[in-house]
């Protein structure tokens, strides 16, 4: 996964100055506090948020309960990937878990500016297969590791996720109860 990264990172770099530019005229920064929502479900994911500082956390209802699946820190790019790349109702929600500062960029301005700018549908298409090896990585994950394996690995992986956030949004996110989570923590 730091290979993808990496090479996420190195096109950015070799950006040239109009492509910059004109990113920097679609993006705006802004600031949502605790608690706020950038998106709901059942509406239409139309921005993407690049996380400057806080956490977000993405998640869905089931069943009356909250289903974590996944957390944004800082550098993280936010979006409902299936709302946003098909523009139709997200099944979830983003909220942040702290303060947060975003860029945001609104979907149609993006759509137009990698029709003129061929750097950012490279970006666009490495980002998306970034989302598609992480997302095979965590379903790989939740089939063939048993709850203790997944949260070592949780850990091992992103160590200050268990200081910032919520043990109840942990659980969720590993697929298991709060009870055996805390039974796993004991043990360690």
């Amino acid at each position: 996964m730091q290979f993808h990264i990496d090479k996420i990172n190195k096109l950015l770099d070799d950006f040239d100055e109009a492509t910059l530019k004109a990113l920097e005229e679609i993006s705006y920064s802004k600031t949502y506090e605790k608690g706020s929502y950038l998106l709901k479900a059942d509406n239409i994911c139309t921005k993407s948020f690049f996380l400057k500082s806080g956490i977000l956390r993405k998640f869905y209802l089931h069943n009356e309960k909250d289903v974590t699946t996944e957390f944004y820190f800082k550098g993280d790019l936010a979006v409902s990937f299936d709302s946003y790349t098909l523009q139709r109702p997200s099944k979830e929600y983003l909220q942040a878990l702290t303060d947060v500062t975003v860029n945001t960029i609104e979907f149609n301005s993006f759509q137009n500016l990698k029709k003129k700018h061929l750097q950012l549908q490279e970006l666009d298409f490495l980002i998306t297969e970034y989302h598609a090896l992480w997302l095979e990585e965590k379903v790989f994950e939740l089939h063939t590791q048993n709850a203790t394996q997944r949260y070592e690995t949780l850990i091992k992986k992103s160590p200050h996720i268990v200081h910032q956030i919520p043990l109840t949004q942990i659980a969720s996110y590993l697929n298991v109860s709060l009870e055996t989570l805390s039974r796993i923590r004991a043990k360690k």
